[in-house]
């Protein structure tokens, strides 16, 4: 019995785009032929893109992935290709199941050999938490699925299956097989990497063969998959993994019964803040790709926020394709505009100068506002001149703000909040000071000038929206802010817990007020990447009319 040459194709796909996902899997496919891999596997839901969500329903959209399929199978014969295996997710055709009232499709990998479809299997557990809403739109399978690869068994599942305990690796392990092949749509979010690898390794034990897990890279809109690709062995090490964030062929050999298990290239870790930056990255170069934008256009203040969102954008698109908008009122200070001007060139983005006080002016002309509806004006006058821009010249308005902000509602509906995507969104305050200062030190030890200038992070934060104005006059510090979100958000903690923990109770009571009283500012907040284990969003849903309070003692 020989070696089977085995390729994780992980690549970059888009949702609905069945012409060029296939072309995709076709280009990779041949890659992997020139690499002398047998079988080639390819991320879930490779043909449609993932997750397809409603579009799953759509008769055309079943029917133009079936078509699709037999195209690539008959390219891969006449390319000469008929011998290699090719296993790659799609939609699979629509069926009724007792626990599946009605008729659904089916979230499917496929086995494509000769020219035909020669295996298949349908994935069992169908998530429903989280970012994920398949039990609403996919029908669950039943049926194991084992491959026979020249002598080998491969048994074959899909991404969910191999997180139930008792699922279908369980039934694969009474039938020995040589492989475990983990086709995967797994979205980045902070740590998730170690906990994948730990899972993969349980079950890699429970077989007592290798699990080789490939998954997908690429930004679809507010998801980021990033990737990290692998194989664990029988012993529960790595054997080898490929880069995060990038698409990437994987090829490892099965070894013949007997035979040590080979080990190839280990893809080094990335640093905690790096990892976040580049998931960042991956958003924004998605979003803005695949939605047919070839540039962006941002409000620089001169502060972090607008600072760093440029700096990631410049490394997602290139500098050129970013345009930053200097917008001082009567308020801004001169080192801000200083430090807008000294950012843009740091980048290479285009950058101009729109004086927001006539504008102001003549609304208060007319409205004669006072208190925060004068500072709000400011800000809206800011989101029109953005959305002029955009409309005008064609860009992709980003918004700046991030979670923390987002959280206590520390943002202007229709002004500092308009935008087609936020690319920090889902980053607390204090992550983008650290970030800020990774990506500088990047640079310096590239011997490049850092992007984002020294001021702009020393400095304290302000919308300037009013003489003298900083962050601090209405939030806490920023450090203790975060910590009391963190535990009120991402733990779902309430005023007894947050009390029970030593915070402050009037800090306490002020933060939890103001992000319950901010949901309807979030509800209409652009998409941003998800990067941490609980975004706003999908993740978390509440009503907006709710008249729940957090009890006090």
């Amino acid at each position: 019995m020989v070696d089977i040459r085995i390729a994780l194709a992980q690549i970059d796909t888009c949702v609905g785009d069945v012409d060029t996902n296939s072309r995709t899997i076709l280009e990779w496919s041949r890659r992997a032929a020139a690499e002398g891999a047998q079988v080639v596997a390819f991320p879930e839901m490779t043909i449609t893109g993932y997750p397809i969500e409603d579009l799953a329903l759509r008769a055309s959209f079943q029917r133009a992935a079936r078509a699709a399929v037999q195209t690539i199978a008959d390219q891969l014969v006449a390319d000469g290709l008929g011998d290699l295996t090719v296993v790659l997710g799609t939609v699979g055709a629509p069926q009724v199941t007792r626990t599946s009232p009605g008729t659904r499709p089916t979230n499917q990998a496929l086995v494509l050999q000769g020219g035909a479809v020669t295996a298949s299997y349908d994935k069992h557990h169908l998530p429903n938490y989280g970012v994920f809403d398949e039990f609403r739109i996919f029908a669950p399978g039943a049926e194991p699925c084992v491959l026979e690869i020249q002598g080998r068994r491969v048994g074959l599942v899909v991404c969910e299956d191999i997180w139930q305990d008792g699922g279908p690796v369980a039934e694969l392990a009474a039938q020995e097989v040589d492989l475990l092949l983990v086709l995967n749509g797994s979205p980045f979010e902070e740590g998730k990497g170690h906990s994948r690898t730990d899972l993969a390794v349980r079950r890699a034990r429970e077989l007592r063969a290798p699990v080789a897990y490939v998954n997908m890279v690429g930004g679809q809109d507010d998801l980021v998959f990033d990737g990290g690709s692998f194989v664990v062995g029988e012993d529960g090490s790595v054997l080898t993994s490929a880069p995060q964030f990038v698409e990437h062929l994987l090829v490892w050999d099965l070894a013949a019964d007997g035979e040590p298990e080979h080990r190839g290239p280990i893809a080094p870790p990335l640093d905690p803040d790096e990892e976040v930056y580049q998931a960042i990255v991956t958003g924004v170069r998605g979003y803005v790709r695949k939605n047919g934008f070839r540039s962006v256009v941002l409000g620089l203040s001169g502060g972090i926020d607008s600072a760093l969102v440029a700096a990631i954008c410049a490394d997602a698109i290139g500098g050129d394709n970013v345009y930053g908008v200097s917008m001082p009122s009567t308020y801004s200070s001169e080192h801000s505009k200083d430090d807008a001007l000294d950012l843009a060139k740091r980048i290479g983005a285009h950058y101009r100068v729109q004086p927001i006080a006539p504008m102001v002016d003549a609304f208060q002309g007319e409205l004669d506002l006072q208190d925060v509806a004068a500072e709000n004006l400011q800000a809206r006058v800011r989101g029109m001149i953005l959305m002029g821009l955009s409309n005008s010249e064609g860009h992709l308005v980003l918004a700046t703000g991030n979670k923390s902000e987002l959280a206590v509602g520390y943002s202007t509906i229709y002004g500092d909040a308009v935008g087609g995507f936020a690319p920090i969104k889902d980053v607390d305050k204090s992550q983008v000071w650290a970030l800020s200062r990774w990506r500088n030190n990047v640079a310096l030890d590239a011997g490049q000038i850092p992007p984002i200038p020294e001021s702009s992070i020393t400095k304290p934060p302000s919308a300037e929206l009013r003489p003298g104005q900083v962050d601090q006059d209405s939030l806490p510090p920023y450090d203790l802010l975060d910590e009391v979100l963190d535990a009120y958000i991402e733990h779902a903690e309430g005023r007894a817990e947050l009390l029970a923990r030593g915070f402050d109770e009037e800090v306490v009571d002020k933060v939890v007020s103001l992000v319950d009283r901010a949901e309807w500012k979030r509800r209409q907040y652009p998409l941003g990447p998800k990067v941490t284990a609980l975004a706003f969003g999908r993740d978390r849903r509440l009503p907006v009319t709710s008249r729940w309070r957090e009890p006090h003692a």
